[in-house]
Parts: structure tokens; sequence; C-alpha cells
């Protein structure tokens, strides 16, 4: 990956649309009220033909639209995005994340150093509270979870690839997203390497953002076999077994 000039706003955004761009409406006006004094722009990548709904309307933040030839994975759409960050920061972003205030400035004034990655707790519509921290990705933790007796860690293994503000001094450093992942597992992969490359992951309890939960793989045969295939892919990687032997 390049190494591009800073510029004077903290943020670019990375949005993958998969014929989602009624979802990403909404989201981008959230953003444009909400958080434009942080963000230099959204790289909106558009993954599958669909009815462009964005470009001609009067955004306060520029939307840099990518259009792609052929369908990507999840982690090579953001890698992509990422090479055209000019900006200290690098927000993953789901188009089905809603906002009710700007998370983004209390996210980056009090980070450490040491942070390579930041987020918000999330909330679903109808839970009383936010999604439990992830413990380590392993067959027994995805069971477990499911269980009313299950304590959830209170600090997170990993965070799901919803909502990721990474500091791009640490992304690079990684090479972003790994692509043999073509959707999901990479979130927990990127997540290891970083703090396997001593870089921290911050989550603020204080902050949320809503998630609209578009859980693909719930309703779709090819969602749920990438699903699957992810989590072999992730349990007989290296990155895996040195990330458990770590936090051991």
């Amino acid at each position: 990956m390049t190494n591009p000039q800073p510029t004077s706003k903290n943020i670019t955004v990375s949005i993958v649309s998969h014929g989602q761009q009624t979802l990403i409406l909404p989201l981008l006006e959230q953003l444009q009220q909400l958080c434009a004094t942080e963000i230099e722009k959204v790289v909106l990548t558009v993954n599958t033909p669909e009815p462009d709904l964005i470009t001609g309307r009067d955004w306060m933040i520029p939307i840099e639209t990518v259009i792609n030839a052929k369908p990507q994975g999840f982690g090579a759409n953001h890698n992509a995005a990422f090479a055209r960050c000019t900006t200290p920061w690098f927000l993953v972003l789901n188009p089905d994340v809603r906002l009710q205030a700007n998370v983004l400035t209390p996210l980056l004034v009090p980070a450490a150093a040491s942070t390579g990655l930041a987020t918000t707790r999330v909330k679903e519509p109808g839970k009383a509270g936010p999604e439990p921290h992830r413990g380590l990705l392993t067959p027994w933790e995805i069971l477990r979870r499911h269980k009313a007796s299950y304590q959830p860690p209170t600090r997170p293994a990993w965070i799901p690839g919803l909502f990721m503000l990474f500091r791009s001094e640490a992304y690079r450093q990684i090479d972003g997203f790994d692509r043999r992942f073509f959707m999901y597992g990479e979130d927990f992969d990127i997540c290891a390497r970083l703090q396997l490359e001593g870089w921290a992951i911050e989550v603020r309890e204080d902050l949320q953002v809503l998630h609209e939960a578009q859980r693909a793989s719930h309703r779709r045969w090819k969602h749920l076999y990438w699903h699957v295939s992810s989590l072999v892919k992730v349990w007989l990687s290296a990155t895996f077994w040195r990330y458990r032997f770590v936090r051991d």
C-alpha cells in the first residue's frame, strides 16, 4: 500500500454497497449532519450493478464513487478504498449502521498512541442493551454465546466489521484486510493481526451506534457457505493460533 500525504481532516469513510443504496442514503445524511467536521470524504464502492441514488445530491461531504467491474470481497473492497485514503484515520462502515450523535470526535480525542482500532458499542433494535463483547473466536465460544448462562468478556478479543475506525498507520502496517477472506472472518483476523503487532483495540463503552442487522447468512445459502468456510479458514490460520497462544 502507498503512504499518502495527510490532509486537514481526520477520517476517510469506506462504505460498500451490494445493491444497498437505499440503506446508505440515510447513513450518508447522518454522517453529513453529525460528523462533517471530521470527515475528509466517503469512498462508496458499488460492488454490484444498481441504480445510482447518490450522485447529483447536494452533499457537504465529498462522495467518491467507485464502481467495480466485478464483485470483490469485503476486505478487497475496503483495501482498495484505503488506497484513496489521505487521512490519519480510516473508518470501515456497514450500510445498515445508524448514528444518533457524533461518535467520531469522542473516539478520536482520547485515543492513545497505541490505539490501532477504535469503536463504539453496538445496539440492535428491540434489544435492551448493546451487543456483548466477543471472546476468542472458537467453535465452543460460538456455541456458548447462545446459552442463557453465557458470560461475555469485559474486553473484546475482536470486534465485528460493521464499525471499525482504524488508525491509518496501523492499517498500512499490517497491509489491511486479508484478501483470502471473501466475506466473514476477516474482522476477527485483522483484529488479531493488529494486536499481535502491538496495536490496541479501544472500545468506548459510553458511545453507541445502531445496527439494523441485515444478516444475509441467516437467509441465503451462499452467504452461509461463505460464513462457514471463512470460519474454517480462521481456525486453520497461523494468525488464529498465534493469537490464541498470546491470549491464553
